[in-house]
């Protein structure tokens, strides 16, 4: 009866934040309801350890989660589970396209999913209680991801930002930001100098202890470059320095 109304409990919890719940440790189709109602399609890819870290994976402009799509199982194949959302500012750079502004019938500005990743960290501390949980952007929600953990200095344990810039329209809200974060950071960028400097500043910013600007000799912009049919030359590479970075964080059976 016990294990029953354990379940009974999980699920009532799930329908208090308007999540779909998965049934089976495997790969999953998930809907969060941001604070302000708005309904956020996502992509839940487990461990099957819920003491593992959570990796929650944020895209760039004009994109969705199917970014993640070949990055995510390499992530849980390191032992972690990762969510990959669709934010409310997006579109068809990958297919499938983002199913959020689909729904929405626009894409919003880039400040507007913020509650989108929001929503995301809500999910994870519910269904990993105790677990660390890390945040990885891509392009402008590379600059989210500092303003999150600034919000969240006791919930997000790591930030990942690939080609983070002020893409905000407060033109010192991602260094602002940046300059309160002490968790692990770990931040990538294309190899055009333009973008490796302005990730530098960012960098040069914080004050964490463990923090890591890779430079790669190929790379292409946001979270793409770890994508071999994207970047072919330079995805390797910049996934071997990834990997290590979230290796580097602690064990992991």
């Amino acid at each position: 009866m016990l294990p029953v109304l354990a379940m009974l409990s999980a699920l009532a919890l799930f329908a208090g934040m308007g999540l779909v719940p998965p049934l089976a440790p495997s790969n999953s189709s998930l809907i969060l309801t941001a604070a302000d109602g708005v309904k956020v399609y996502a992509r839940s890819y487990p461990s099957g350890n819920s003491n593992a870290p959570v990796v929650l994976l944020f895209h760039q402009a004009g994109s969705s989660k199917s970014e993640y799509e070949p990055i995510a199982p390499r992530i849980v194949q390191l032992g972690m589970s990762a969510l990959a959302i669709d934010q409310r500012s997006g579109g068809d750079l990958y297919v499938p396209a983002n199913e959020t502004v689909e729904h929405l019938g626009k894409s919003e500005g880039y400040e507007s999913a913020l509650d989108d990743l929001e929503a995301a960290v809500a999910w994870a501390k519910i269904t990993h209680p105790g677990a660390p949980i890390y945040v990885l952007g891509s392009s402008y929600s590379a600059a989210l991801v500092f303003v999150l953990a600034a919000r969240h200095p006791h919930d997000i344990s790591a930030v990942i930002a690939f080609s983070p810039g002020e893409y905000l329209s407060d033109k010192n809200a991602v260094h602002a930001a940046a300059r309160t974060i002490h968790v692990p950071v770990f931040i990538d960028s294309s190899s055009d100098r333009a973008e490796i400097a302005a990730a530098r500043s960012i960098y040069e910013s914080i004050p964490a202890k463990r923090k890591v600007q890779y430079v790669p000799s190929t790379g292409i912009h946001g979270a793409s470059t770890l994508r071999p049919d994207r970047d072919p030359a330079g995805a390797d590479a910049n996934w071997e320095a990834l990997s290590a970075f979230l290796r580097s964080l602690q064990p992991v059976s």
